[in-house]
């Protein structure tokens, strides 16, 4: 291995979850009389979490979102938890393929529940043991800062400057960059536009990988 830690974004990474989330973002805004698109729910709120998410999505509309948001927010994740979303394609074989003793981490803007219940549906929440972390949880700014980052990092006992980190989101890669990590913008989701990797290299990732069987051969 080329480093010495690998830490991973979680939605849009390991989980299909960023089409479906922003479908369902879109579908609410649109009703309630702001058009919307999933592609335009994904480029102004992907990656964000808690009041920035909040902030930005007022700003897309010019005023506050109403109460009833907040009710069917929580009832999509309520479904999606209780039916599974699939794995991005080729996530979890790439995982199982780590040498047991090689070092990873989660750090996501997602809530911990979130992570570790979809981690059960993939049949891989042993993989990443206590190393999962929360960017409303466990730090004090979350991405686009570069806390939840240097924070696994570490938890895994590893210099940032030698750690990996697989990033899908421009939020996500702008605080991974900021971090000191090696950070490859991964274009695999269902949710990456044609345009989504030159938008990650824009903001200064090292490597673009569109599978993940790339992203095996960059780490090794």
């Amino acid at each position: 291995m080329k480093f010495d830690a690998m830490i991973f974004d979680f939605d849009g990474v390991l989980l299909e979850s960023e089409y479906a989330g922003n479908r369902q973002i879109a579908d609410y805004l649109t009703s309630i009389g702001h058009p919307t698109s999933p592609e335009d729910s994904m480029a102004n709120f992907m990656g964000l979490a808690g009041t920035d998410f909040l902030g930005a999505i007022e700003r897309w509309i010019g005023r506050a979102l109403p109460e009833d948001f907040h009710a069917a927010r929580a009832l999509e994740d309520h479904r999606a938890l209780e039916e599974g979303l699939p794995a991005v394609a080729g996530a979890i074989r790439f995982i199982e393929s780590l040498p047991d003793a090689f070092p990873r981490a989660i750090a996501s803007s997602s809530r911990s529940d979130w992570i570790t219940g979809h981690l059960e549906h993939l049949g891989v929440r042993h993989a990443f043991g206590d190393k999962i972390f929360s960017g409303r949880e466990h730090v004090e700014r979350g991405k686009p800062e570069p806390d939840i980052y240097l924070h696994a990092a570490a938890a895994l006992g590893v210099d940032i400057r030698r750690c990996v980190i697989l990033e899908d989101s421009p939020v996500g890669v702008t605080g991974a960059v900021a971090s000191g990590a090696y950070v490859i913008g991964l274009c695999a989701g269902t949710h990456c536009a044609p345009d989504h990797a030159d938008r990650l290299r824009a903001l200064g990732v090292q490597a673009i990988a569109t599978d993940f069987d790339e992203v095996a051969r960059l780490i090794a």
